[in-house]
C-alpha cells in the first residue's frame, strides 16, 4: 500500500464498511482476527519510528516521527471492547495522532478480557500512568487518549488516579468513548440502521465478557455514572452516525456539571472511530489534526 493518503469520501466509506459487514455471530478469536485486520491494511508508513518497550508489566510501544518534542506524551488505549484490539490494530492511528500533537504516543497493550475480566484494564493504565510518572515525565505535557473502550478507559484510569491521589495528566482526549456498558443511550436505537461498526448485539457481548459477572453500571467499568469532578480538561469527539453517540453527549454533560471543562466535537455522518481510517478520508485526518492541537494547547 503507498504512503500516500487519499480521500475516498464518506459515502464510499460507509458502503465499503457496510459491504463488510457486521461480526453478529463471529466466535471471539475471528473478531480479534477481524480488528487485527485493520493493522495489516493500514500499516504505518516507513518513517514512521516504533520501539518496543514493557510498561508495568504490559508490552507496550513508544510510537512518533522524527522530530518529535520528546516531552509532550501521550498514553494512549486501543478500543475493541476491553475483549479486542492490538498495538498492531491501532499503531497507524497512533502514529498520526503523535504526528498531529508533535510528541510521542505510548500505545499500551492493556490486558483484554475474558482472560482478563475487569478492572484489569483499568489497574494497567494507571499502573502505567505511575511508571510514566517514576520516570520523570512531566504531567503537565502528558495526556491520556482512547478510542470507544479505551475512551471510557481513560475516564476511568482518570477517576481511579484521581481517588488514589495521583497527579493527573494536563488532558485528556476521547474518541468515540463507551462510556455506559449498561447501554441505556437512546442512540443505541435510533442510529442502529446508520452505524456499519458496532451495535447493541457486539457491545452486551463485550460487556459480558469484560465484566465476567460484575456490575457494568460500577463507576469504574461504565464512567458515565462516575464523579468526574476535578479531571483535567477534557476533548470529545464523536460522530453523528454512532450508536453510542449519546455515550459522548451525556458523558460531555455531567463533566461540565461536576466543574470539569470539556470541549466536545460531533462531526456530521461520521462512523464510529472514524479516525482510524486515516488513509483513506480527509474527515480523519481533519479530526486527528483537531486532538493534536487540544493537546498542544494544555501542553
Amino acid at each position: 500500500m503507498s504512503d500516500a493518503p487519499t480521500d475516498i469520501g464518506i459515502v464510499k466509506l460507509m458502503e465499503v464498511l457496510r459491504e463488510r459487514g457486521t461480526p453478529e455471530g463471529l466466535t471471539l478469536a475471528e473478531r480479534r482476527a477481524r480488528m487485527d485486520d485493520i493493522g495489516d491494511r493500514f500499516p504505518v508508513p516507513s518513517e514512521a519510528i516504533v520501539e518496543p518497550v514493557e510498561i508495568a508489566g504490559c508490552k507496550a510501544e513508544w510510537v512518533y516521527a522524527d522530530g518529535a518534542d520528546p516531552e509532550r506524551v501521550m498514553l494512549y488505549v486501543h478500543g475493541g471492547g476491553y475483549v479486542q484490539g492490538s498495538l498492531h490494530s491501532h499503531r497507524n492511528m497512533v502514529y498520526e495522532i503523535a504526528r498531529a500533537m508533535n510528541g510521542r504516543v505510548l500505545n499500551l497493550d492493556y490486558r483484554l478480557g475474558p482472560e482478563h475480566p475487569f478492572p484489569a484494564a483499568v489497574e494497567d493504565m494507571v499502573a502505567a500512568w505511575q511508571a510514566l510518572l517514576d520516570s520523570g515525565v512531566n504531567p503537565q505535557k502528558a495526556s491520556f487518549g482512547g478510542d470507544s473502550a479505551g475512551g471510557g478507559l481513560i475516564i476511568a484510569a482518570l477517576v481511579s488516579a484521581r481517588d488514589q491521589g495521583m497527579v493527573l495528566p494536563g488532558c485528556g482526549c476521547c474518541i468515540s468513548p463507551w462510556t455506559d456498558l449498561v447501554g441505556t443511550g437512546q442512540t443505541m436505537e435510533t442510529k442502529a440502521s446508520v452505524d456499519p461498526m458496532v451495535g447493541r448485539e457486539a457491545l452486551t457481548f463485550f460487556a459480558d465478557l469484560y465484566m465476567d459477572g460484575a456490575d457494568p453500571a460500577q463507576p469504574l467499568a461504565s464512567p458515565l455514572y462516575a464523579d468526574l469532578s476535578g479531571l483535567p480538561p477534557l476533548l470529545v469527539q464523536v460522530g453523528t452516525a454512532e450508536t453510542l453517540l449519546d455515550d459522548s453527549r451525556r458523558l460531555v454533560a455531567r463533566a461540565r456539571h461536576a466543574g470539569t471543562e470539556a470541549t466536545y466535537v460531533e462531526w456530521a455522518d461520521m462512523p464510529h472511530i472514524w479516525h482510524i481510517f486515516a488513509p483513506l478520508l480527509q474527515a480523519s485526518r481533519d479530526a486527528i489534526t483537531e486532538l493534536g492541537a487540544f493537546v498542544k494547547r494544555h501542553g
